[in-house]
């Protein structure tokens, strides 16, 4: 359950880190590095997000529902 709710924390993070780097990407007018900065921990948090999800199937936690699998 920890693992899920750690995952929905990590997108609301990306998502706010989005919109954070739109907002600079508009504001911003001089040589400023936040839009790149946004960036960097936008992929840092996407490459988290999938690690947890490789290692929620490793672990047996989350597992395929799919029809044909079974």
């Amino acid at each position: 359950m920890w693992l899920k709710l750690v995952i929905v924390a990590l997108l609301l993070a990306i998502l706010v880190s989005l919109f954070g780097g739109l907002f600079f990407l508009v504001k911003d007018t001089g040589a400023e590095r936040r839009l790149i900065t946004a960036l960097s921990v936008r992929i840092s948090l996407t490459v988290a997000l999938m690690l947890l999800i490789a290692y929620g199937f490793w672990s047996g936690q989350f597992v395929w529902n799919t029809p044909w699998l079974h």
